[in-house]
């Protein structure tokens, strides 16, 4: 890595970042990221790379939002909202990693499921032969119906809004799917038809699946979701101790 611990960025490389950034070819550049896998959050860092070099930098809550760190490893975090105290299990995605976690769902009150709608057009880093949606709607296929889930209810996370519906204005989602013939640039539609993919693999109709359209850096988005989740959640724990014993 270029970048560690002892790296400083001082004003001036962050100034010559900035006029490069204005350079018409790596303008073209940025618009083909998908094709290197650069991050989803680089942009917003490069135009606000002269802000983060000052030396009484102070991180925003947007700075902070959208940091990323990849989940390689099972971590588990509690937390407590309104005297209701929640058991969070964040998993690796990776597909080396499934193998480890998938056992730990048997006994969870619902499944979260992650899927970016931004990387229709991108390919998986483990395995640049494979698209990253085919991949999501492979996993939630083997998740929705195992049957350690058959009774748990699923909650669809569609991410990353905010920028699919900045790319869907030039990369047409027919690069993903071939069988859509909707309007390439109107991105209700094509989340629509997103959304009826990731349905279309289940195969138990009594399956409770709840969709959620969210952009992780929008606190209000996530706070109205977040809401929404903890009453599906507390109306199956009350069902799970209503509901008679078969044993």
């Amino acid at each position: 890595h270029i970048v560690n611990d002892s790296f400083s960025l001082s004003p001036e490389s962050a100034s010559k970042v900035t006029v490069l950034l204005k350079d018409e070819a790596i303008q073209k550049t940025l618009l083909r990221a998908s094709e290197f896998m650069l991050k989803d959050s680089a942009p917003f860092y490069f135009e606000a790379i002269e802000r983060l070099a000052k030396d009484n930098y102070l991180p925003t809550n947007e700075d902070i939002l959208r940091s990323r760190q990849k989940t390689t490893s099972i971590v588990e975090t509690f937390f407590e909202v309104e005297n209701t105290v929640c058991r969070v299990i964040d998993v690796g995605g990776q597909r080396s990693q499934r193998k480890k976690w998938i056992h730990l769902f048997q006994d969870v009150t619902a499944v979260i499921f992650c899927a970016s709608l931004n990387g229709y057009d991108m390919r998986l880093r483990e395995d640049t032969d494979v698209q990253r949606m085919a991949d999501s709607l492979q996993l939630f296929d083997e998740i929705i119906n195992n049957q350690w889930f058959a009774n748990t209810p699923v909650l669809l996370f569609l991410n990353k809004v905010d920028l699919f519906k900045q790319k869907i204005q030039t990369i047409p989602l027919s690069v993903c799917f071939d069988d859509y013939k909707g309007n390439p640039n109107d991105a209700d539609e094509c989340i629509a038809f997103i959304r009826r993919k990731f349905f279309s693999k289940n195969k138990n109709p009594e399956k409770q699946i709840h969709t959620h359209i969210t952009c992780a850096t929008d606190t209000n988005n996530i706070a109205t979701v977040f809401n929404s989740v903890r009453k599906i959640l507390l109306h199956q724990v009350i069902n799970d101790t209503t509901t008679p014993s078969n044993v």
